[in-house]
């Protein structure tokens, strides 16, 4: 086997095992923190030696958790909360849950009562980002954050570990921004590999994934690779569904670019370096932009969407679309419209935790790729 096809491996290993990996930073007496969806500061969790665990459910029935959600949430939503109600993440100390949606506000109230033995830490962040006293905001909801992490964890926190991890974390940025441009380029990886290698990311210190991505890296930029695959550009929160994923390789799909949440959203934005390591973070967040569920007049989020698809000469345009999630819901007119007008074939395919029939989206896919054939 390649060193490539061995990498492209140890990144499924680790994507497809989580509950492995949790297994084994407890038994190496490590404590995990939980990270919800969407912008959590890691950076401050990994900065106090604790291991922060992405937590964006999985592709389940839903049952227990009804109790406490409407049938009509986002079920990334319910199944973080079914997963958490049948024990999946026990073993971990607190799970971290910002305050971005209604749907996420739900999720840190109802957390408290159905999942008592594992301590909800809320992170509130303001809807007006950019103003100063937005920034003022934000590092107070940080400072709670930390409060809240060296009680139930007692670690400590300071601001020199804080710098370090911010470090580590552009330098993953920038890491995983070079492998997307690179795949882009070189082809070879596909679409499922390349979920894992954004997935594996929740599941492991960066350090150690971006040691794995530069391996990669370095891979692809000495392989001979044909690709003759039509170029897909995808967007919306989540795509890693693998009956999804396997029906875009069917139809001779790969992704060159995307712009989901739970991938290439999470990179863009790098940490400025300023005196104050927590007010930096601050800023950080006051920077990001092109987020359906970051409050953003202009929707600048549609333009960039054209943009990047005529960059990475994609051939179209799929939005993945999670079923009730309200902010994707009010941008897809616009993707759409965007889309016609630049002449990028687009279509949308909507997608929850508990589909098990894929046959629509197959449908969607086939046309799709003979619209671009």
């Amino acid at each position: 086997m390649s060193k490539l096809n061995e990498l492209l491996n140890r990144f499924h290993g680790i994507a497809s095992d989580p509950a492995g990996q949790k297994a084994r930073y407890l038994a190496e007496g490590k404590k995990i923190v939980l990270t919800a969806p969407v912008y959590t500061p890691e950076e401050i969790i990994h900065s106090m030696g604790l291991i922060p665990f992405a937590a964006w459910g999985g592709d389940i029935e839903i049952n227990e958790s009804k109790q406490y959600f409407p049938a009509f949430i986002c079920t990334i939503m319910q199944s973080i909360l079914e997963l958490g109600m049948k024990g999946t993440y026990e073993g971990a100390s607190a799970i971290v849950i910002p305050s971005l949606c209604d749907s996420l506000k739900c999720l840190g109230q109802n957390w408290k009562y159905a999942v008592p033995s594992i301590r909800f830490i809320p992170m509130t962040y303001p809807q007006n980002r950019k103003p100063d006293y937005a920034k003022a905001f934000t590092i107070a909801g940080y400072e709670r954050v930390i409060k809240d992490l060296e009680e139930v964890t007692g670690a400590k926190f300071d601001e020199a570990s804080l710098k370090a991890s911010i470090k580590v974390y552009n330098e993953h940025n920038q890491a995983m921004r070079t492998l997307r441009d690179l795949m882009a380029v070189k082809g070879g990886v596909t679409a499922s590999e390349r979920s894992d290698i954004y997935k594996s990311a929740g599941f492991m210190p960066k350090e150690e994934h971006t040691a794995l991505v530069k391996e990669l890296i370095a891979e692809l930029e000495a392989a001979e690779i044909k690709d003759t695959s039509k170029r897909l550009y995808t967007t919306g929160i989540l795509a890693d569904s693998p009956s999804l994923l396997s029906i875009f390789e069917e139809y001779g799909f790969r992704v060159v670019a995307d712009d989901v949440a739970a991938e290439s959203r999470q990179y863009r934005t790098d940490t400025p370096d300023e005196e104050s390591a927590v007010g930096a973070l601050a800023d950080k967040f006051r920077a990001m932009d092109n987020c359906s569920v970051l409050y953003d007049v202009k929707k600048t989020r549609v333009e960039l969407i054209v943009e990047e698809a005529r960059r990475f000469n994609a051939d179209a345009v799929l939005v993945v679309l999670t079923k009730f999630c309200d902010p994707e819901e009010f941008d897809y007119p616009l993707i759409r419209k965007a889309c016609e007008k630049a002449e990028i074939p687009c279509i949308l395919v909507e997608v929850d935790r508990q589909m098990t029939n894929y046959e629509q989206a197959r449908t969607m896919i086939e046309s799709l790729s003979d619209m671009v054939e």
